[in-house]
């Protein structure tokens, strides 16, 4: 299929896009970003999203960029995934994200999507969303009011959905270095290579004097956003690892999780179990790249 018909800007300057959008906003003109383009593009190939304007950002200066902050990693909105895949900062300092990038679809996707652009999409099969929010990672947008930082916790709202006006641009990702003693491990499921992940889950486990000190368990492809699992994270500090730990607060975090999304690629039960088999195996990752 071809898109609906719809109208192009390409402004130069943030200022720029930011106006456009408010100046459609008021009119109530539907205006999407077009950043990388890998998801928005396919939604109006079949029609699924039919914007009256596209704003694409793809001749705006200074939003392709990795760099370290003192201990944080701030990564532009425009940056493409293969970028944060090749680079050695973000595997070194920031593994978690590394692999959770390189889980996303194929090598062609990662070379023109953008970190940003998956971000604001707001997938409910997202790796990236899972890693942002059992990282407490923020988003940075910048509106007709000037910037605002928006923790990953209150970001995505919902299916698809986040908490960004519709005047605002995603400009940048923050996400913290992963501290020292801390291990991590993303694990997912999916029907083919590069698909979407029935579900999928992320760990980071820091431990101290051979205990669990601070653990962080979120799924995705589950529910209409990445989920936390405090009940399960609680079990486990203060705790030695051992594999009957780890399976108990697998199972709690299978429990926990609250009405699983339920269609033709799965069932809530088996997201459900495959939410416990992938934290099982996570945790028994992570602490072993602890140790």
């Amino acid at each position: 299929m071809k898109s609906a018909p719809f109208d192009y800007y390409a402004p130069q300057t943030l200022e720029a896009a930011v106006a456009l959008l408010s100046r459609f906003d008021r009119e109530g003109v539907d205006a999407k970003i077009l950043a990388g383009g890998q998801s928005l593009l396919p939604m109006l190939a079949m029609r699924v999203a039919r914007p009256q304007v596209l704003i694409d950002l793809g001749k705006v200066s200074g939003l392709d960029y990795i760099r370290q902050e003192r201990d944080t990693i701030a990564i532009g909105a425009m940056t493409s995934k293969r970028s944060a895949e090749d680079s050695s900062l973000v595997r070194d300092r920031q593994p978690l994200f590394h692999a959770a990038t390189k889980l996303i679809g194929h090598q062609q996707i990662r070379n023109r999507g953008s970190v940003g652009g998956s971000f604001a999409h707001a997938d409910p099969a997202s790796e990236y969303a899972a890693v942002a929010v059992a990282q407490d990672m923020q988003i940075k947008v910048f509106g007709p009011d000037g910037e605002r930082l928006i923790p990953a916790s209150e970001f995505f709202v919902s299916y698809m959905t986040t908490s960004m006006a519709g005047t605002e641009v995603l400009t940048e990702v923050r996400m913290p270095v992963l501290p020292t003693g801390s291990g991590w491990a993303i694990q997912e499921f999916a029907r083919r290579k590069g698909d979407f992940a029935l579900a999928g889950v992320a760990v980071t486990l820091r431990r101290a004097n051979g205990l669990c000190a601070d653990v962080r368990i979120s799924a995705f492809g589950v529910s209409a956003t990445a989920v936390r699992f405090p009940a399960a994270e609680a079990m486990l500090r203060g705790q030695a690892p051992s594999p009957e730990l780890f399976a108990r607060a697998a199972a709690a975090a299978r429990e926990s999780l609250d009405e699983p999304m339920n269609d033709i690629h799965a069932s809530a039960d088996y997201r459900r179990q495959l939410v416990k088999v992938l934290t099982g195996r996570c945790l028994a990752e992570a602490a072993s790249r602890a140790a």
